[in-house]
């Protein structure tokens, strides 16, 4: 039974400029729920199957994160228009192939540049790239790199294009010099933010308004998608390196875990990182960020990280969590020391450390740099970080506790 689609009624407004570019580089910043990442899905589902010599190279910092984002919303797609039955799609190794011509999706992730650069189609051309989350991407030469892989002749129509999309959380981004700041009949350039997606419902648009009124500075970049301000960061005592693991463990430096709660609105995060004192280094080595976990799919990630025999501090507001986590096999999971003035005490111990932060932990890097100090009704910085960007933070915190640390939690 063939499945009648109206694609304007799929795609809705708001992205007429998108669809139909055709020049090298199509770039989005927007505010969560800006139908970005969904739009983009339908684009190339639907263009797949109009240029039969196309092929899409699906981009993340770590390969690790595309099948919960990219290849989810390529799934969606596939169902929303009712093609179902002609895309074979397998997720190991991912990988999306239509049926009807063997043109292919790969998906690849920076941290094995090799297998970026070394991608030789079957059929047609690799000429589309997507890159989500671009954010992620600190260093522009990544992203040099990646340009580069998208070459070679296209014929009947066919075009090369890299699409760009990401939130813009930092305003110092490179993206924003190279894409935003200047104009180019190759580039398209633009904003989108939740006002422009029609399928939100009522809930959906009340926790944006709750947004505006408690948190309009929060509300600038994730409500209306607008650049975010790097001033007034908690910690600037971090840098992004890849360092190996086996070599920071040593003499009197140790594995620290941290883990900080959450379920629909804000993810469960798990922080992992080698304590050096006598350095005074801490070496952010993995992470676990995601919505929606109960207690034992909780388990089941820290399982499969190979972390279930650590010791691990855990947010002290859910003692049902962490006695149902230690029921499942957990056994060293202890509660943190919260007390007074905790948050502020726990900042400056760990403002005391260089902190080396490994590729791989992208939520880490988002989150620290974007934790920011409160302001006050004058706009000035007040002595407490904002409710925002913290749950890795948070985290983080938790970890450090210990009986040698130099302040009492």
């Amino acid at each position: 039974m063939v499945k009648r689609v109206c694609l304007p009624a799929l795609v809705g407004g708001g992205y007429g400029r998108f669809w139909n570019f055709k020049g090298r580089y199509r770039v989005v910043k927007g505010s969560r729920a800006s139908k970005k990442s969904k739009t983009s899905a339908l684009w190339f589902i639907y263009n797949m199957m109009k240029y039969p010599d196309s092929n899409l190279l699906v981009v993340r910092k770590t390969y690790r994160t595309l099948k919960n984002s990219c290849f989810e919303e390529l799934m969606w797609a596939i169902e929303a228009l009712g093609v179902k039955d002609y895309w074979h799609c397998r997720q190991s190794p991912m990988e999306m192939v239509y049926l009807p011509t063997g043109q292919k999706i790969y998906f690849r992730g920076l941290d094995d540049p090799m297998k970026v650069t070394s991608i030789t189609v079957s059929c047609g051309v690799l000429c589309w790239m997507w890159i989500e989350e671009a954010y992620e991407i600190g260093d522009e030469a990544h992203f040099d790199m990646l340009d580069e892989s998208i070459r070679g002749e296209t014929g009947d129509g066919l075009f090369k294009q890299i699409t760009i999309t990401f939130n813009p959380w930092n305003e110092k981004h490179w993206l924003k010099k190279r894409f935003f700041d200047t104009q180019s009949d190759d580039v398209l350039a633009m904003t989108t933010n939740y006002m422009c997606n029609e399928f939100l419902d009522d809930a959906d648009r009340q926790l944006f308004e709750s947004m505006r009124i408690k948190n309009p500075e929060r509300y600038k970049v994730a409500g209306l998608g607008n650049w975010g301000k790097s001033e007034g960061c908690v910690y600037t005592n971090w840098h992004e390196e890849n360092f190996s693991l086996d070599e920071v463990l040593k003499g009197t430096a140790r594995a620290i875990f941290g883990l900080d709660f959450g379920y629909v609105n804000d993810p469960t995060a798990l922080f992992c990182a080698v304590r050096d004192d006598s350095e005074k280094r801490l070496y952010v080595f993995d992470e676990m960020y995601e919505k929606n976990l109960s207690n034992e799919e909780i388990f089941k990630r820290v399982e499969a990280m190979g972390y279930t025999k650590e010791k691990i501090r855990a947010d002290s507001a859910e003692p049902k969590s962490i006695d149902r986590l230690r029921s499942l096999g957990l056994e060293r999971i202890q509660r943190a020391r919260k007390g007074p003035d905790s948050v502020r005490y726990g900042i400056a111990l760990i403002r005391e450390y260089e902190i080396i932060v490994h590729p791989l932990c992208v939520n880490f890097i988002t989150e620290i740099s974007n934790y920011s100090w409160s302001k006050n009704e004058m706009g000035e910085s007040v002595n407490r970080p904002m409710d925002e960007f913290n749950h890795l933070m948070d985290a983080m915190r938790y970890a450090m506790e210990g009986e040698a640390d130099s302040f009492s939690f």
